[in-house]
C-alpha cells in the first residue's frame, strides 16, 4: 500500500463535539455511509451536527471492490426506517439532509419506493431540502419514475471511476446504464443531477476528460471528484495519489468542459459541502 500522503490524513474524531450525532443515531438505530465507507470528513462533518444516512441496511448485494461496505444477503427493510430518518433530521436541525443506500438488487424496484417513503417522512416534519444518492436500479425506468414522483431537491448517481477501468472496479454495474440513469433524470424531470468519480485507481487523464464528457452530455449539474483511499488490503489498490496541484488542474478542465458547480479536491467526497454546492447551483 502507496504511504498516505499528509494532506489526505485527517486528525482523530473529536468525541464531545460529536456527540449529539451519534447519539441520535445509536437511538434511532440508523446507519451512516460516514461509518459504512470510513469517510475520512466524519469528523468534521459530525462535529457540524450532520450526517450522510445509508438507508436499507449495512450490508450490500453488489461487491465493488473500492468499497468498504460488506457484500452479504441483506434483511428484509425496516418499515419504520423512513419516519426514524426523518426524525433524526428534525433533532439534528438539518436544513439540508443526504440519504444515500446500499444497493438492493434483490428487491424488485431496488429499494426506489423505500426512498420514496423517506422523503414524503421528512417533509411530513421538516422543511429541508433533500439530496439522495442512489444505486442504479438497473436502469428500471419504473423505479426511476418513483424517483421523480417524490422530487428530491437533487438526484445523484455517482458514475464513481472511468469507462476503462469501471468493469474492474465495479464488476456488477454498467457504465452506460449510471449515465443512462443520469440522463433519464435530467430529462424527465427538474431535480438538479449530480454525479462524481475517485481517482487514484490507474486512470490517466484522457480517461477523466471522456467521462465528463459523458457526464456533461447526460446533463449532470454538479460534480464532485475526489482521492481514492484503500480501505484495505483487500480492497484495490491505489495506484497513484493525486497532488492538490493535480487536482486544481482538475478543477480547470471541469470548467473547460462546461461544469459550473463542483466539489474537486483531495477529501472530496459525494456529500461533502453538498448544501453549499446546491446553493451555488442555484444562483
Amino acid at each position: 500500500m502507496l504511504r498516505l500522503p499528509k494532506y489526505l490524513r485527517r486528525p482523530i474524531i473529536d468525541t464531545e463535539k460529536t456527540k449529539k450525532v451519534r447519539h441520535i443515531l445509536k437511538a434511532k438505530c440508523l446507519n451512516t455511509v460516514c461509518e459504512g465507507a470510513r469517510c475520512p470528513n466524519k469528523s468534521e462533518c459530525y462535529a457540524h451536527n450532520t450526517a450522510t444516512f445509508l438507508i436499507m441496511g449495512a450490508v450490500c448485494t453488489r461487491n465493488c471492490r473500492y468499497c468498504n461496505i460488506s457484500p452479504a444477503h441483506p434483511e428484509p427493510l425496516d418499515i419504520d426506517e423512513p419516519k426514524h430518518v426523518a426524525e433524526a433530521v428534525q433533532e439534528l436541525g438539518l436544513k439540508y439532509a443526504v440519504i444515500t443506500s446500499v444497493t438492493r438488487d434483490d428487491l424488485p424496484d431496488g429499494g426506489a419506493g423505500h426512498f420514496k417513503n423517506c422523503i414524503e417522512e421528512i417533509r411530513k416534519i421538516s422543511d429541508a431540502k433533500i439530496e439522495i444518492l442512489t444505486p442504479d436500479f438497473k436502469g428500471n425506468k419504473h423505479s426511476l419514475d418513483t424517483i421523480i414522483a417524490a422530487f428530491p431537491e437533487v438526484f445523484n448517481h455517482n458514475i464513481e471511476t472511468v469507462r476503462r477501468i469501471f468493469k474492474t472496479a465495479r464488476p456488477l454495474g454498467d457504465y452506460d446504464c449510471s449515465l443512462g440513469v443520469l440522463q433519464y433524470i435530467k430529462e424527465n424531470s427538474s431535480i438538479v443531477t449530480k454525479s462524481g468519480l475517485m481517482v487514484g485507481l490507474g486512470e490517466n487523464l484522457e480517461d477523466i476528460e471522456e467521462t465528463l464528457i459523458d457526464l456533461k452530455k447526460s446533463g449532470v449539474d454538479i460534480l464532485t471528484i475526489g482521492q481514492y483511499i484503500q480501505p484495505s488490503k483487500l480492497h484495490l489498490k491505489v495506484a497513484k495519489y493525486y497532488t492538490p496541484d493535480e487536482f486544481e488542474n482538475l478543477k480547470n478542465l471541469a470548467r473547460k468542459i462546461g461544469f459550473k458547480n463542483f466539489q474537486i479536491g483531495p477529501l472530496v467526497r459525494s456529500s461533502y459541502h453538498a448544501k453549499n454546492t446546491f446553493e451555488n447551483c442555484l444562483k
